[in-house]
């Protein structure tokens, strides 16, 4: 069986112990993949597709928002390509790829998990690993598809925000080479770096020691929507050349400040990334999306993103001391690698005890967000977060408001 659409010199020959052909599952292999009207031709008077000839059924004079106004110019009555190689290649360019080939796009980064679930992984028979605290998605999109899903547990001991390949929220290796060994049914390995929410990243030797494991035949994905917050060197894209058995998870909706575009990449060996494309719905990314990504991918535009970036990373230096003046008052060291745009804090007993409290982490939480107008995320019940808060980085008149209202309210609660 081979894989329709890709060039025979495409084929993947490293690792050696990896066979593309053995994770995807035949009926994939075997699909052949709907061929939609602008695949062929996109020019000249198109009566191909059964679209309105006569535009879009907005109104000139319709009270629409001022934001959206623009969009209407964008031929929203023809339907979008269905492969966006001008937003591939500068994707391609900004990661360091060859080029087109090793992109896919997605509807954010939730469809590239859901993609991969279930081009690779056999409902009822086969699984997925995870390494919680890790995001959530992995379980839904595995529990949509009917897909077990093993667990292997981050490294929880550990100082807080200690780093380092032994240090806590990092990957236990040993163990999670253990489980492939012992169920060859795990198809993919998820792995989140930097880890949601514990913000750590994965070194890239973890990464390698996975990658290169003769006994596990499945594909690794590492998950790396905040990698722009953390130091270049760290972003697993820099392996997708050398290992066909790896696929790295990105999106537009962090670093690049485009949440509601809903646009999510994938960069892999072209083996898979032909399987994706392949299988994704014909006209996955809208027409206002791929202008919009079009435009945020200039190098302008990148370089734009690059100055936001570090404007929080020094924004997020100003939460974490921020944070540790409040000590006295039952704040706890932040945990995690602190190598994305939140950090995640323990609330401590009131005592002086020094142990998490979920219930006043619970208080606080609820408390910011229905009476002081601020809002955070608890996290008191992930593994290693007891009596935790996940707090987004915003803008500095945003922190500075927010440590303001806690310090408040943490004398009182």
């Amino acid at each position: 069986m081979t894989i329709l659409g890709l060039a025979p010199e495409l084929y993947p020959t490293k690792p050696a112990h990896f066979d593309i052909e053995r994770v995807i599952r035949p009926n994939i292999l075997a699909l052949h993949p709907y061929r939609c009207a602008r695949d062929d031709y996109d020019e000249g008077i198109l009566l191909d597709a059964n679209e309105n000839a006569l535009g879009h059924s907005i109104p000139p004079d319709a009270d629409i928002d001022p934001e959206i106004q623009g969009t209407l110019g964008l031929n929203l009555h023809r339907y979008p390509s269905p492969s966006h190689d001008p937003i591939k290649s500068r994707i391609a360019e900004l990661r360091g790829l060859p080029g087109t080939e090793y992109v896919f796009l997605g509807v954010g980064s939730d469809e590239v998990i859901d993609l991969l679930i279930r081009v690779c992984v056999a409902p009822g028979t086969e699984k997925i690993l995870i390494t919680p605290p890790t995001y959530g998605m992995y379980s839904v999109c595995a529990q949509v598809n009917d897909v077990g899903i093993v667990k292997v547990p981050l490294e929880l001991s550990g100082d807080a925000g200690e780093g380092g390949e032994q240090g806590r929220f990092s990957v236990k290796v040993d163990e999670v080479k253990q489980a492939v060994r012992a169920d060859p049914s795990i198809k993919i390995i998820f792995l989140c770096s930097p880890g949601n929410p514990t913000g750590t990243l994965i070194s890239l030797k973890s990464v390698r020691e996975l990658l290169e494991l003769e006994d596990y035949k499945g594909i690794i994905v590492v998950d790396e929507a905040y990698i722009d917050f953390a130091d270049e060197s760290a972003s697993a894209a820099s392996l997708v050349k050398e290992y066909a058995n790896l696929c790295v998870s990105q999106t537009l909706s962090k670093s690049f400040g485009l949440a509601a575009i809903r646009l999510g990449i994938a960069l892999a060996h072209p083996s898979l990334i032909q399987i994706l494309t392949n299988t994704k719905a014909p006209y996955n990314i809208s027409t206002p999306t791929a202008s919009l990504a079009l435009v945020a991918l200039t190098s302008a535009a990148v370089t734009h993103m690059q100055k936001n970036v570090s404007t929080l990373v020094s924004t997020r230096g100003t939460l974490l001391r921020g944070l540790e003046t409040l000590a006295p008052l039952g704040v706890g060291k932040a945990i995690g690698g602190n190598d994305a745009n939140f950090v995640v804090v323990p609330f401590l007993e009131k005592n002086g005890s020094g142990k998490p409290d979920n219930a006043r982490a619970q208080t606080i939480y609820k408390t910011l967000a229905e009476k002081l107008g601020v809002v955070v995320r608890f996290r008191g019940n992930e593994p290693g977060c007891l009596g935790c808060v996940r707090i987004t980085v915003g803008s500095e008149e945003e922190i500075s408001a927010l440590l303001k209202k806690l310090e408040g309210l943490l004398k009182t609660v």
